[in-house]
């Protein structure tokens, strides 16, 4: 076991199994990151606690999860396929889907789904051209401002259902921003990784 997999386990409980599946993940971004921009170079030694335990924090904010999680803009599958991954053993009633418009980066989430044995959607479109997903569940890691992720969530997310979103430091401002335009419920979850960051919990979204 790698020494970022000890770490992970350390603060994480799973099962050898799941373990087993993340390091196939790292062992595929390694390999593909050769040829296809999945995460910075410069993560690749910290891709653990960077990428996976980011992504397991954004999974462990919903208790016990069931119904369809659909995370946006999905890249090298943070925190999408991370979830679908936690969810095989401790949520099988999770359907998870991928957003991905690059057709690589597509197809590198497809290849982690063969390999890994976990089932994961995989939808190559973007976001605005998707179909509307009714989604219970909708993630999102740092891929737009949160007016624009809650724009998102009026047409992929069920209107009880919950989103997730993976946030930066300037969290706060983009809530007082977004709430311009919206309204909703925010509970705040302080990131495991990066100091002032958060993951936001939202739920109750409408327009002002």
């Amino acid at each position: 076991m790698s020494a970022g997999a000890e770490a992970f386990a350390a603060q994480v409980n799973v099962s050898r199994e799941t373990l087993e599946r993340l390091e196939t993940y790292d062992s595929l971004i390694r390999k593909w990151n050769k040829a296809i921009n999945l995460v910075a170079n410069s993560t690749l030694d910290d891709l653990w606690n960077r990428h996976f335990l980011d992504s397991a924090a954004a999974f462990s904010a919903v208790p016990t999860p069931s119904g369809r999680w659909v995370d946006l803009g999905s890249g090298g599958g943070f925190p999408g396929a991370v979830v679908a991954i936690m969810a095989a053993e401790v949520a099988p009633d999770l359907s998870v889907t991928c957003i991905e418009a690059d057709i690589r980066k597509a197809s590198f989430l497809r290849t982690l789904s063969v390999e890994t044995g976990v089932p994961i959607n995989v939808l190559s479109r973007r976001i605005e051209q998707a179909p509307p997903q009714n989604a219970q569940y909708l993630s999102a890691r740092a891929l737009a401002p949160l007016t624009q992720l809650l724009a998102h969530a009026e047409q992929h997310l069920d209107p009880t259902g919950t989103a997730i979103f993976l946030k930066g430091e300037s969290w706060r401002q983009e809530v007082e921003t977004a709430l311009e335009t919206y309204r909703f419920s925010v509970e705040n979850i302080p990131s495991p990784t990066q100091h002032g960051a958060a993951i936001l919990v939202i739920g109750g979204i409408s327009r002002a």
